[in-house]
C-alpha cells in the first residue's frame, strides 16, 4: 500500500511499524455545535482509510479526540452560565448519531481532552524542564519554537520565511502566514474563563488546544504512531505544533506518516453562513436525503483534491445508488442452475482493480470505476442469459466485500409491498392471456405500467415490481 506522506510531499509504501497492527490517530470534532458536511468530508476519508487497511488485512487501533476544551467551547459554557460539560455532552451525543448516520466505524478509542489534564501538565512539565517551555508574562505557559530547529517541516514554512508573530499570544489559532511560541497552558483569567480551570504546579488555568492531541495521541498509541490524519486546514499550526511539542518531550519521532483531506466547497465556494451554503448532515436529512448517500457524495473524490459539493452531485448519488440497488435485485431473482461460465474471470479482475485502485493512495475514482465496471459486465451477461444462481451469489458476496469499504452498497434485503389493485390487475391479465382476450391483458398490463410498475417473467411465473428495480 502506497500514501501520500504530507511531510515528504510524496507517496510512500506503508507498513506498520509493530506487527500486523497501525496506530492511527484521527482528527475529531470540536464539541461546540454540529459537525458540518465540511468537517464530515474529513470523518468519511479517516473511515474509508481504516477500512481499507483492514480489507487489505491489517488490524487498525484508531483514537478519534474529542476536543472538549478549547475556545470555543469555554466561550459557549460561559454565555449558557452551564458547566462546560453540560455545554459539550448534548453536542458530542449529535456528532455519534451522525457517525452512526454516515455508516462511519467506531474507533477503538474516542478519549476526551478533559479526561487527559494530568498527562498534558506531565508533558508541559518536561518542556519546562528542558528548556524548551517557559513562563510568560501573563502567567501562561508557551513553547519556544526556536528550540526546535525543525518546525516547519510538515507544511514546508520555513521560519525566516515567515512573520513572526509576538510571543505571547493567547488565542489557540494563529495566522496561517506567521508563527508564534504557541500557549501550552493558558492562566486563568476570571473575566475571560467564567468559573472553568484546573489546577497544575503552573497555577490555575486549562490547556493550549494544541498539547491534548499530543497527551492523548502519546498516552494511548505511545510516542511514536503510524499515521496520524486531519483536513489540510489543521496542517498549520495545530499539527505542525503537535510535532514540536511530542518530539521536544520524547526525543523520538511523533508520526511515521501524515495524512491531510483537502477542503469541500459548495457550488464552488467557501461554506459559510453568510452566503447560504452552510449545511449540517441534519439540514440534508431535513431534505429527505439518506445518510448513504450522502456519504456516496462525500466519498466521490479522492481525498487530497478539493471535493465540490452540489445539489446536483447528491442527486446524482441517488441515482447510482438506486443503480446498484436495482443491480442486486437482478442477482437475487436469478435462479437458473446453468453456469455460465464467464463470471469468474469478471470477479477476478474486478477485485484485482479494486484493491489496487485502494492501495495506491486510497485511489476512490479507481474503485468506483472497477465497481461500475462489473454492474455493465453482469448486466451484459444476463441480458444473454449467461449468469447462474450460483454466479449471482459469488457476485453478491464480492459486493459485500466491496461494501466493507465503501460502507454504501445497499445490500440490505427490502420487500418492496406491491398495491392490491395491481396484484388484482396481474391476476386479471393473466385470466385474460388464457381465455386469449388480448384486449383486456393490455389493459391490465397498462394500468401497471401506468402506475411506475413492471411485469417481469420469472421461472415461477410473472410478477409485478417497480420499474426501477425491474430495469438495470
Amino acid at each position: 500500500m502506497k500514501l501520500f506522506n504530507t511531510e515528504s510531499r510524496q507517496k510512500e509504501e506503508f507498513t506498520p511499524s509493530e506487527g500486523n497492527t497501525v496506530r492511527l490517530y484521527t482528527c475529531g470534532p470540536t464539541v461546540y455545535n454540529f459537525a458540518h458536511i465540511g468537517n464530515f468530508r474529513t470523518y468519511v476519508f479517516e473511515d474509508l482509510l481504516r477500512r481499507t487497511l483492514k480489507f487489505l488485512g491489517m488490524k487498525v487501533i484508531q483514537v478519534m479526540n474529542i476536543t472538549d476544551i478549547d475556545d470555543k467551547t469555554l466561550k459557549g459554557a460561559i454565555e449558557k452560565n452551564i458547566t462546560l460539560k453540560a455545554f459539550t455532552d448534548p453536542f458530542t451525543a449529535a456528532f455519534f448519531e451522525d457517525l452512526g448516520t454516515l455508516n462511519i466505524e467506531p474507533a477503538e478509542y474516542y478519549p476526551h481532552a478533559t479526561d487527559y489534564i494530568p498527562q498534558m501538565i506531565d508533558i508541559i512539565q518536561t518542556l519546562i524542564d528542558k528548556g524548551i517551555a517557559y513562563k510568560g508574562a501573563d502567567g501562561s505557559i508557551y513553547y519556544s519554537i526556536r528550540h526546535f530547529p525543525s518546525y516547519g517541516r510538515l507544511s514546508h514554512l520555513h521560519l525566516d520565511e515567515l512573520k513572526t508573530g509576538a510571543s505571547g499570544i493567547m488565542v489557540d489559532e494563529y495566522d496561517k502566514e506567521s508563527a508564534s511560541d504557541f500557549v501550552l497552558w493558558k492562566s486563568y483569567d476570571p473575566a475571560r474563563d467564567g468559573k472553568i480551570f484546573w489546577e497544575s504546579p503552573f497555577g490555575l488555568g486549562r490547556p493550549g488546544w494544541h498539547i491534548e492531541c499530543s497527551a492523548m495521541a502519546m498516552s494511548i498509541l505511545g510516542e511514536t504512531i503510524d499515521i496520524h490524519v486531519g483536513g489540510v486546514d489543521n496542517m498549520f499550526p495545530h499539527h505542525e505544533n503537535e510535532i514540536a511539542q511530542s518530539e521536544g518531550c520524547t526525543g523520538k519521532r511523533f508520526v511515521r506518516l501524515w495524512l491531510h483531506s483537502e477542503h469541500l466547497l459548495v457550488d464552488h465556494k467557501k461554506m459559510s453562513k453568510s452566503l447560504g451554503n452552510f449545511y449540517t448532515l441534519r439540514d440534508l436529512l431535513k431534505r429527505n436525503y439518506t445518510g448513504t448517500q450522502v456519504r456516496y457524495m462525500l466519498l466521490q473524490a479522492h481525498y487530497r483534491t478539493q471535493l465540490n459539493f452540489t445539489m446536483q452531485g447528491l442527486d446524482g448519488a441517488v441515482s447510482a445508488l438506486e443503480r446498484l440497488s436495482a443491480f442486486i435485485d437482478r442477482l437475487r431473482a436469478i435462479d437458473e442452475t446453468k453456469d455460465g461460465g464467464a463470471v469468474a474471470p469478471l470477479l477476478q479482475e474486478t477485485l484485482r482493480a479494486f484493491t489496487e485502485g485502494l492501495s495506491d493512495d486510497l485511489n476512490i475514482s479507481l474503485a468506483f470505476a472497477a465497481l461500475f465496471d462489473l454492474v455493465r459486465g453482469i448486466n451484459l451477461l444476463c441480458d444473454q442469459g449467461r449468469v447462474s444462481h450460483k454466479e449471482a451469489q459469488e457476485t453478491l458476496a464480492l459486493l459485500e466485500k466491496f461494501n466493507g469499504v465503501l460502507g454504501v452498497i445497499p445490500l440490505e434485503e427490502k420487500e418492496v409491498a406491491v398495491p392490491r389493485e395491481l396484484q388484482e390487475a396481474l391476476e386479471k391479465r393473466e385470466e385474460a392471456r388464457r381465455t386469449k382476450n388480448w384486449a383486456e391483458a393490455d389493459k391490465q398490463r397498462d394500468l401497471i405500467t401506468a402506475a411506475g410498475y413492471f411485469i417481469e417473467d420469472t421461472p415461477k411465473g410473472p410478477r409485478v415490481v417497480k420499474t426501477q428495480i425491474a430495469k438495470c
